[in-house]
């Protein structure tokens, strides 16, 4: 892969670094997961910067929290929140029914990591249901906004546990094999860079640009707390993986924010990237890169279809 993405930044840059200088105001973003975390630090940097921002959260009041602290902290009161749970499709329906106008920048971020066997009403396995289907209908209901806001950008934050294994087709949810918290999660990071491949074939006429990440091992975020004690126990590879160096939030928030709004990755899209620049492919032994079933073509348009189909099934009933 000789033609990848360079960028002057890196490993230990943070998402103000990557932003500095970058005006966008009467830009409108959204941030899912933006209460805690990168996502907090993502909101925090677009908002610095100049944009309108929303806070896509499941707790309202931790959110009204951070949109006040933002506030305060860059002197942009255009910092709103909405409530949204991903694994819920009435509360992903509601939000999506609720925008207005236009979407510059939609970055997908929420999500739960190794959790212990847990199921939405739907009977699906909540991994796949909050990182995958929930973003999935979230960005396709949003299809419209984002169109109208001319060369919008959707960033989709995965994770280098997407190397460990793909979509088990026939059985995403779980329901005829063994529950493994670890497949689970790598199967929805892997759904996440998928969908932004997918996303580049199909919406690049519409001036909308996807990409996928990975930021970077945080340990200081809500999403250890989501994990099965039994998962962090013994890891997918343990404490320590080749290739892998420990980030602070500033850090890990940066390869986002340098997707979703630096010159330097103007009209790129269906890309994966970490420590601020386009992955290669994985190398053996080394916990870095991109996986072939990742990046995959067919795949993508295969997970698609079967998205579009989970979604399209009626509503529970009784909520």
């Amino acid at each position: 892969m000789s033609d990848l993405i360079t960028t002057p930044f890196g490993a230990e840059s943070t998402a103000e670094e990557v932003i500095a200088g970058v005006d966008l105001a009467g830009k409108r973003a959204i941030v899912t997961g933006a209460s805690s975390g990168i996502g907090t630090e993502t909101a925090r940097a677009l908002a610095k910067a100049g944009a309108e921002v929303t806070l896509a959260v499941r707790n309202p009041e931790a959110g009204a929290e951070v949109a006040a602290e933002i506030a305060r902290d860059t002197g942009n009161q255009a910092v709103h929140v909405g409530e949204l749970e991903l694994s819920d499709r009435r509360s992903v329906r509601g939000f999506v029914a609720a925008w207005e106008g236009p979407l510059h920048i939609l970055v997908n971020n929420a999500g739960v990591m190794a959790t212990p066997e847990r199921r939405t009403a739907e009977g699906w396995e909540l991994q796949f249901a909050t990182n995958h289907l929930g973003h999935f209908g979230l960005t396709t209901g949003l299809h419209d906004a984002l169109a109208a806001a001319g060369g919008a950008r959707v960033v989709d934050v995965s994770s280098v546990g997407h190397l460990t294994g793909g979509i088990l087709w026939g059985d995403p949810n779980f329901l005829n094999h063994p529950y493994d918290p670890w497949a689970a999660y790598s199967q929805s990071k892997t759904a996440n860079v998928l969908m932004a491949v997918e996303i580049a074939a199909r919406w690049a006429t519409d001036g909308i640009m996807a990409n996928a990440l990975n930021p970077g091992r945080i340990t200081s975020t809500g999403l250890i707390k989501s994990t099965a004690p039994t998962a962090m126990a013994v890891g997918p590879r343990g404490a320590d993986e080749p290739g892998v160096s420990p980030k602070n939030v500033a850090q890990g928030a940066a390869t986002s924010v340098l997707l979703a709004a630096s010159p330097l990755v103007e009209g790129v899209t269906g890309r994966y990237f970490e420590d601020c620049q386009e992955a290669g492919p994985v190398v053996p032994g080394i916990r870095r890169g991109v996986a072939p079933h990742a990046i995959d073509k067919t795949d993508a348009a295969r997970l698609w279809a079967l998205s579009e189909e989970l979604l399209a099934t009626p509503l529970p009933e009784g909520r």
